[in-house]
């Protein structure tokens, strides 16, 4: 299945961003049967150029995520996966291995073709955390497969204002950089904590496209009169302007402050052919990564 991808204008402009969009995530079921949150890559919001799906999982019941993902393919593109609560143990056939625990990282290139699981290392207690898919440019869809993990230990933490505190995942936050790099995209992934009242400003490429998911109280999103408050498990898709700004409205789970994470990057503005975990340009590379699959070369 072939489609267009959904992307900012270009933009010469300067100033705040402002609130383009609000969506909710449809309740769904992937792998095998785990139930999750679908923001990015439903009805009401398909694609973000370069962003192709983002999940948030969460939940108690361990029946509700305890199956896991067994082993599925991928193709094309590449799987940020960034736990809040549990633990995830990843396998791949390329050899790669490593247990996901609380606040860490992992980044997953997918490139040419890789098959993976990911998988509960626990019977018990709260799952909760996100999957975004990053497309790739088409000169690096057939790249190497590549893996990298990053524990709690390697997110650092800058406090750019009173009440402020973001965990860099990728990007740069009051001169304290992220451990991840992408030069096609050029992201940018935070974990925003606002207290009430406390404001952030955080500078952007204009050119970036833009997204703030709040998952604990409310962040209201924009400058003066024409901010806008985002609730618990909504997203925000942010306009043109070169930097955005966020105030706490209202705490979360800790009593203390509304999370929320801020997500950018370059739009590849490149044609989008996409069926299930294959991402390619064209509806010929989408078989032929099929028949790849099918007859082993991954």
């Amino acid at each position: 299945m072939t489609q267009s991808s959904t992307s900012p204008r270009p933009s010469a402009e300067t100033g705040t961003r402002a609130v383009r969009q609000i969506v909710r995530g449809m309740p769904t079921s992937d792998g095998a049967g785990v139930k999750l949150r679908r923001v990015i890559g439903q009805p009401q919001l398909p694609d973000l150029d370069p962003f192709l799906m983002l999940d948030e999982f969460g939940t108690d019941k361990a029946e509700d995520y305890i199956a896991g993902f067994p082993d599925h393919p991928h193709r094309g593109f590449e799987t940020v996966t960034y736990m809040l609560d549990g633990r995830m143990r990843h396998r791949d056939n390329h050899g790669n291995e490593g247990v996901l625990v609380p606040g860490s990282v992992q980044w997953m290139t997918a490139g040419r073709g890789l098959v993976h699981s990911e998988m509960p290392e626990q019977q018990a207690g709260r799952m909760r955390g996100f999957q975004l898919w990053l497309n790739l440019p088409a000169r690096d869809k057939m790249t190497a497969p590549k893996y990298q993990e990053f524990g709690p230990e390697r997110i650092p933490v800058a406090q750019p204002a009173a009440g402020v505190t973001a965990r860099v995942i990728a990007g740069t936050v009051a001169g304290v950089a992220g451990p991840i790099q992408q030069p096609a995209t050029d992201p940018t992934y935070l974990d925003v904590a606002l207290e009430p009242g406390a404001s952030f400003v955080q500078e952007l490429p204009a050119d970036h496209a833009a997204f703030l998911y709040v998952f604990e109280g409310a962040v209201r999103v924009g400058a003066d009169a024409g901010a806008k408050p985002v609730a618990t498990h909504e997203l925000a898709v942010l306009g043109e302007g070169n930097q955005i700004r966020l105030t706490g409205v209202s705490a979360g789970a800790d009593g203390r402050s509304a999370r929320a994470i801020l997500v950018a990057g370059r739009p590849l503005r490149e044609p989008v052919a996409r069926y299930g975990p294959f991402v390619m340009n064209s509806n010929a590379e989408l078989h032929q990564a099929f028949e790849d699959f099918q007859t082993g070369k991954f």
